[in-house]
């Protein structure tokens, strides 16, 4: 089965990084994209290691970026027994655009 995605938009937040026992960077930002005419959406995106390192040394909010990744869903019974799920990007690969002025 193929699960790739290839996207691209703008940095909700700054990227916020968080390393684990053993030192592997995992880096987390929300991504704005347009899903339609005069429409936005927002999807979570999850990055690792090396490709961690370089979304926190180089992203911040409002940057224009293209992802590339896999999509994940997450699934949870939250504290009233309902089925809740999400969806997050693990992204595999960034691609920064520029912004060309007129």
């Amino acid at each position: 089965m193929l699960n790739n995605i290839c996207i691209a938009g703008n940095l909700g937040n700054d990227p916020e990084t968080f390393y684990g026992s053993e030192g592997n960077s995992r880096t987390t930002f929300n991504f704005a994209f347009n899903s339609g005419r005069d429409h936005t959406s927002w999807i979570r995106c999850v990055c690792f290691n090396k490709t961690a390192e370089i979304a926190e040394k180089y992203l911040h909010t409002g940057a224009r970026i293209a992802i590339s990744g896999y999509l994940k869903q997450n699934t949870w019974t939250n504290d009233q027994g309902e089925k809740k799920s999400n969806y997050e990007i693990i992204v595999n690969n960034i691609e920064f655009i520029k912004i060309q002025s007129e």
